[in-house]
């Protein structure tokens, strides 16, 4: 495939298509670098034509308890005390710029999902 710029959406199913071909490519060979810079160019057209909103706050942080295993309890030891741990799962209490910065360095949750309202 001749790579150039993906300006269309034909462009792009084209892309997706020679990647699936290549996509055991060996690192370092001719398809192993069209391979890596397919994925460059087909990424950059995602994230101008595929918008994807942040998730809600709260649901990021349950989904991620979920993820890590997490119980209420874990969360509490991030937070502080438990009943805090309580209102912010079930919407009774904000988030803090104080629990955001706690959340994001625990859990690795982006703190641009953690500041939005909710």
């Amino acid at each position: 495939m001749k790579l150039r710029l993906l300006k269309t959406e034909k462009d792009y199913q084209e892309a997706l298509i020679r990647l699936e071909d290549i996509f055991d490519a060996v690192p370092g060979t001719e398809q192993g670098d069209e391979l890596e810079i397919l994925g460059v160019l087909i990424e950059k057209y995602e994230n101008e034509h595929f918008f994807i909103d942040f998730p809600d706050p709260i649901e990021a942080i349950k989904f991620r308890m979920d993820q890590m295993g997490f119980s209420q309890n874990d969360l509490a030891e991030i937070i502080g005390q438990k009943s805090r741990a309580s209102e912010v799962l079930n919407r009774k209490r904000k988030l803090s710029l104080d629990m955001i910065r706690k959340i994001a360095e625990k859990m690795h949750i982006s703190s641009e999902v953690l500041i939005q309202n909710y």
